[in-house]
């Protein structure tokens, strides 16, 4: 072979050791298949209209995929690599025809399958400046894109580092707990508004075409950027309850205040996945903060329907001399024996497959610890499972 007939492999960047090294205090690399990442990678495909698209990291030697729709590999060595060239870009590398770019005219990913023509990456940057990877796409046409389909892939860069610095702030916060938890607790609602630019791109685009198979598909991407909003909220009240801002307001209330919104909440849900949501009417009066035992019960209602293919998800109450037992139970696919332990841990999720970040679990432990509640769980993978939260009655009047 020919010296020019040669892939061209990019040169370092210029301060190569720091970014590296940067790289790998996220932990992210060669860790399992997330739901959450997916969705971003759908997003793109679908926002930009290609067969593929990626969210890539460059290593040393190889550039791994943390994401990767219809490339069908996790990674590739670095002579393979666009990605390389592109984090010496100032922020986004879009190139029409990469044949006719002498950079990439020998890459193996051009001259054989799956014959790449199209590239287009917006930078996954540290705060401090320092390249990672791209969120990419990739088609086997030439092609341009549009200034909203350029925004939206920038917007879901800037999404893949937020997910990045949250996780790598959880996994310090065993020495910094206090401090990071702030940080994320200050920061998780700004950290939406590009999301929500993201979102707003997105449904201009929609709103543009005539093609109703292609609204469609955008209407799935607008509904994933709606699922990573969810999260993001998660992520900030998990923070709020270990910063310590999570001090409950207890008072007497009615339990049917936070059954009325549940079902104003949920229902719709339900029906969507052909469930029927029974909530049991109550006429009991319990202590507790309000807003907090809605996020438990809303938790642990949203997974139970998540879950749960056919059936129903029923949440009622029974009273216990001082205190009322609230249940919620699916006839769902249960949780399997040996996980029941580790379904409160942060990021643990029943199923990999499903979306979200595997947060609901964890905040509903959390926020039951901080009211004083005692919560239980019972499952098989028969009959569903049951979960209990044990709440005081409040006093009668003298």
């Amino acid at each position: 072979m020919d010296a020019s007939d040669k892939p061209k492999i990019a040169r370092l960047h210029p301060n190569e050791a720091e970014r590296l090294k940067a790289l790998r205090s996220y932990g992210i690399l060669d860790t399992a298949i997330e739901p959450s990442f997916d969705d971003i990678t759908k997003i793109a495909s679908y926002v930009c209209q290609t067969p593929i698209s990626i969210i890539s990291l460059v290593d040393d030697g190889r550039q791994w995929f943390k994401s990767e729709i219809g490339l069908g590999v996790r990674q590739t060595p670095m002579d393979q690599s666009i990605c390389a060239h592109a984090i010496l870009e100032h922020s986004f590398l879009e190139i029409e025809d990469v044949t006719k770019d002498p950079r990439f005219d020998c890459n193996p990913l051009v001259t054989g399958e799956p014959h790449l023509r199209f590239y287009a990456g917006a930078l996954l940057r540290t705060p401090d400046g320092l390249p990672l990877g791209t969120v990419c796409v990739l088609d086997d046409k030439p092609r341009v894109l549009s200034t909203e389909q350029r925004e939206v892939l920038a917007a879901l860069a800037r999404q893949v580092m937020a997910q990045m610095e949250f996780r790598r702030a959880l996994h310090l916060s065993d020495r910094l707990q206090r401090n990071i938890s702030r940080l994320m607790a200050v920061a998780g609602h700004d950290l939406k508004q590009p999301l929500q630019v993201m979102i707003m791109a997105i449904d201009r685009i929609r709103n543009k075409l005539t093609d109703e198979k292609d609204r469609e598909r955008l209407g799935y991407a607008i509904d994933a950027g709606m699922r990573m909003a969810e999260e993001l909220d998660r992520l900030a009240e998990t923070s709020v309850l270990d910063a310590g801002f999570g001090i409950p307001n207890l008072r007497s209330f009615p339990i049917s205040d936070v059954f009325e919104s549940i079902s104003a909440n949920w229902r719709l849900h339900a029906e969507a996945k052909g469930l029927d949501l029974v909530i049991v009417p109550s006429k009991a009066q319990v202590v507790s903060d309000p807003g907090m035992l809605r996020a438990i019960l809303g938790n642990l209602v949203g997974n139970a329907i998540k879950y749960t293919e056919r059936g129903r998800v029923l949440v009622g109450c029974r009273k216990h001399a001082n205190a009322v037992t609230i249940e919620v139970l699916d006839s769902g696919t249960g949780i399997p024996a040996e996980q029941l332990t580790a379904i409160f841990d942060a990021f643990h999720q029943i199923n990999p497959a499903s979306e979200g970040l595997g947060l609901g679990l964890s905040i509903v432990r959390r926020t039951a610890e901080a009211l004083g509640h005692v919560i239980e769980v019972k499952s098989d993978l028969t009959h569903g499972s049951h979960f209990t939260v044990k709440v005081p009655l409040a006093a009668k009047p003298a």
